[in-house]
């Protein structure tokens, strides 16, 4: 058996912030494994720009992102296993994972750092009519195919869903020079960033058409086109809104979900909401030992903010594994009226420092306030131009003011307007 004082399951943004930030409080015995044949996880695949403005301060590509932290992981002479899937997290924080090299792994750990990323949902769980043709994938598919391997996957695209990786690539198959008809969303709003939006739809003429759905997909052998219809409140295609738009390629953009299958066999508490754990603010698990961060634990809409919170995991698991943990006195939080979740979901008020709460809002809200209240007491007010489902939000409890409070207590963020 293998011992290490740190074990991280995921080798992309996440898994290698913590890995650092674990090092530099001190803890020399750390293990990434990442399954995939390289560290950097899915920025390798994402060419466009954008990444870093928030943590290094300037515009860098996904792989440019990627490098800075893969560099840093030689640097600092992290061990890491590429190729290698995690296969179980035991009671007692043992780790199995199986390559082609080593094959079975026994892996004991003092800590464990979930950072598996997510994966994007497929077409079957969308129940769409129509055959079960060529030409339809995630969009995420799409632009490995494009950036990776050099394909494209076809020349006249509709994209449903208007999630970010949908967004891109809209402008992505666009510059490649196919004809992309239109971007369908669901919702009445975007689920992007409004940058996005303006960037790569808005500057190259594509429309998007929200509240409105694929409701059928035509063709035997591949794509040869797509029902779309708009639809009511209740999200229910509405009748005689129906319009055929011929396309050879279906790119999927309908949501994210968090790899937390290793997560949910350990037994772990996840959050309906996110499908995530539920964690403190050093992001700890109701597992002890076990922590978890980026988009296994929600998805977030920058890699920056992947990259801070990940730093916080990896300081938590470092506390953890050199004894510096104190014992918790916990206060919930909660969000409520417009806030659809926060994490971290319990703050230990005995910890010192501030924390800052992320989250996110169910619909957009313009010249509103997002409201903080501390059983029932309004504690906090911030007024804010606009707020939208697809952009994070945060606020920032100091710690003079979790000083005051009492275990057991419940802190609420809400939005009014």
């Amino acid at each position: 058996m293998l011992n290490y004082d740190i074990v991280v399951i995921g080798g992309g943004p996440a898994g290698m912030a913590a890995a650092l930030k674990a090092r530099e409080c001190g803890v020399e015995s750390i293990l990434i494994l990442e399954r995939a044949e390289t560290l950097g996880g899915i920025l390798e695949q994402c060419i466009h720009t954008g990444f870093g403005l928030h943590y290094f301060g300037e515009e860098l590509s996904g792989p440019e992102y990627a490098d800075r932290f893969i560099k840093l992981v030689n640097e600092k002479e992290i061990e890491y296993k590429t190729d290698t899937m995690a296969l179980e997290i035991t009671q007692d924080n043992v780790v199995y994972a199986v390559n082609k090299e080593d094959g079975l792994l026994e892996i004991q750990a003092k800590a464990v750092i979930l950072a598996m990323g997510c994966r994007e949902r497929p077409r079957g769980a969308l129940n769409i009519a129509g055959s079960r043709c060529s030409g339809i994938m995630t969009a995420g598919t799409a632009q490995k195919y494009v950036n990776i391997d050099g394909y494209m996957p076809g020349k006249k695209v509709v994209i449903l869903g208007s999630g970010d990786i949908g967004l891109i690539m809209a402008r992505r198959m666009t510059l490649e020079g196919a004809e992309v008809k239109t971007v369908c969303e669901l919702m009445p709003y975007s689920s992007g960033l409004t940058r996005n939006i303006v960037q790569c739809l808005n500057d190259f003429n594509i429309p998007l058409r929200l509240s409105c759905t694929v409701i059928d997909i035509h063709g035997k052998d591949r794509v040869e086109g797509v029902t779309i219809a708009n639809v009511d409140e209740n999200r229910k295609p509405i009748k005689g809104t129906e319009e055929y738009i011929e396309c050879d390629t279906l790119l999927l953009s309908v949501g994210l979900i968090p790899e937390n299958e290793l997560t949910r066999a350990v037994g772990i508490e996840l959050d309906p909401v996110t499908n995530g754990a539920v964690v403190n603010e050093f992001r700890e698990t109701s597992h002890k030992g076990v922590f978890a961060c980026g988009n296994v634990l929600h998805v977030h809409d920058l890699v920056d903010y992947v990259t801070l919170e990940s730093q916080t995991a990896g300081e938590g698991a470092a506390r953890y594994v050199l004894g510096k943990s104190e014992d918790p006195e916990y206060i919930t939080a909660k969000g409520v009226n417009g806030v659809r979740y926060i994490v971290p979901q319990k703050i230990n008020i005995r910890n010192d420092g501030d924390v800052k709460l992320y989250f996110r809002v169910g619909e957009v809200y313009k010249n509103a306030k997002t409201v903080v209240k501390y059983n029932g007491e309004e504690i906090i007010s911030k007024k804010r131009p606009r707020l939208a489902p697809g952009e994070m939000e945060n606020v920032v409890i100091k710690n003079e003011m979790l000083k005051k409070f009492s275990e057991g207590g419940k802190l609420e963020i809400s939005v009014e307007v």
